[in-house]
C-alpha cells in the first residue's frame, strides 16, 4: 500500500506535466516554427484537442459612452448669495441632481427649477426634465446651475437677512443678577476684574514705560529697535498716555516709510506726519541721542 501511494502521487504529477508539455509543443511551437509538424493541414489537428483544456478569458465590459464622465460646474440659488463649485455625473437624472442640490442650496426638489448659464451669465436653456439626463443637455465644464426657489411664501435671501431672527436681549442690572452667567464665574472664582489684586495690576500697567518717557521729549532724535525688526530713525513727535492701550507711549515720525499711519490711531490724532511714517513703541525700545538722518545714498560705503 506504501507502494502504490508513493507511485500514485508521482503518475499525477506526471499526467499534469504531460498535459503542459503537449499544451507547449501543440500550441506555442507550431506559432513559433511553422515547419515543426509538417503542413499546415496536420499542425491544425493538434490545436483544437490542446483548446479544450484552456478555458478562455472573459474580456470585461466597457461602461456606455458617457456614464463616466464627470462635469465641473458653479451652483448658484435664488434665495442666497452662494455660489459654489461641485462635480456631477452626466449620467445623473435631473431628479437626482436637483435631491443632490437640496443639500447645498437649501431649495427642495419639488419647488427647485434648474437653470444652465454658461461662463457669460447668459441663460442657455432650461432643465426642465426631471426623467432626463444631465448629459442630455449642452451643459460644459465651468457653466452655472442655477436653482430657482419656488417654494410658496420664500423671499430672496431669506436666509441671510438677520434682521428678522428674534434676538435676546437682558438689561446690565439683570445679567449682573444672574448666577449661570460668565461674569457669575469670573465673580466666584476670583478672576478677570474680579480679581483681588486687579486694581493694583491695571495701576501697574498704566504706569508702565513712565521713567523711561520721562527722559524723552518731543523734537528728539531717536532709533527705534523692535524684536524681530530692522531699526529705524526718526524724530519723536509725541510721548505720554494713549486711548488705544495702557501704559506709556512714544509717537515717532519715521525718517522713511516704515512705519505704520500717519499719527492717528483708531479715529484719534496724537501727531501728523506723511501717511506710513508714523508709529508708535514702548519707551524702552526708543534710544534718543545723536541719530542723524541716513543718507541711502551715501558713498560711505560700498
Amino acid at each position: 500500500g506504501r507502494y502504490h501511494r508513493y507511485h500514485t502521487k508521482i503518475d499525477g504529477r506526471y499526467f499534469v506535466l504531460l498535459l503542459l508539455n503537449r499544451f507547449f509543443v501543440a500550441y506555442r511551437w507550431p506559432r513559433e516554427n511553422p515547419n515543426l509538424f509538417g503542413p499546415s493541414e496536420q499542425r491544425e489537428k493538434f490545436v483544437p484537442l490542446v483548446r479544450g483544456f484552456v478555458k478562455p478569458q472573459p474580456q470585461p465590459i466597457p461602461p456606455p459612452p458617457g456614464i463616466m464622465s464627470m462635469l465641473t460646474v458653479h451652483v448658484s440659488s435664488s434665495i442666497s448669495k452662494l455660489l459654489t463649485e461641485k462635480r456631477f455625473d452626466k449620467a445623473l437624472t435631473i431628479l437626482a441632481l436637483k435631491e443632490k442640490l437640496e443639500l447645498i442650496t437649501g431649495s427642495t426638489a419639488t419647488y427647485s427649477k434648474l437653470e444652465l448659464h454658461n461662463d457669460k451669465g447668459q441663460l442657455v436653456c432650461v432643465m426642465g426634465n426631471d426623467a432626463a439626463m444631465l448629459g442630455s443637455y449642452p451643459i460644459e465644464d465651468f457653466m452655472r446651475i442655477h436653482v430657482v426657489d419656488q417654494t410658496p411664501g420664500r423671499t430672496a435671501g431669506e436666509f441671510e437677512d438677520t434682521s428678522k431672527v428674534e434676538k435676546f436681549e437682558i438689561s446690565t442690572e439683570d445679567y449682573a443678577q444672574r448666577e449661570d452667567s460668565v461674569r457669575a464665574f469670573k465673580e466666584r472664582n476670583k478672576m478677570g476684574r474680579f480679581a483681588e489684586d486687579y486694581e493694583e495690576k491695571m495701576a501697574e500697567k498704566d504706569r508702565e514705560g513712565e521713567e523711561e518717557a520721562s527722559k524723552m521729549k518731543v523734537g528728539d532724535r531717536c532709533e527705534v529697535t523692535v524684536k524681530n525688526n530692522i531699526p529705524r530713525r526718526g524724530e519723536v513727535l509725541f510721548v505720554g498716555k494713549t486711548d488705544f492701550k495702557a501704559g506709556w507711549w512714544v509717537g515717532v515720525k519715521y525718517d522713511e516709510p516704515l512705519g505704520k499711519n500717519d499719527g492717528s490711531v483708531e479715529g484719534k490724532r496724537y501727531f501728523t506726519c506723511p501717511a506710513k511714517h508714523g508709529g508708535f513703541a514702548r519707551p524702552h525700545d526708543v534710544a534718543v541721542g545723536d541719530f542723524p538722518e541716513e543718507d541711502l545714498f551715501s558713498d560711505d560705503e560700498m
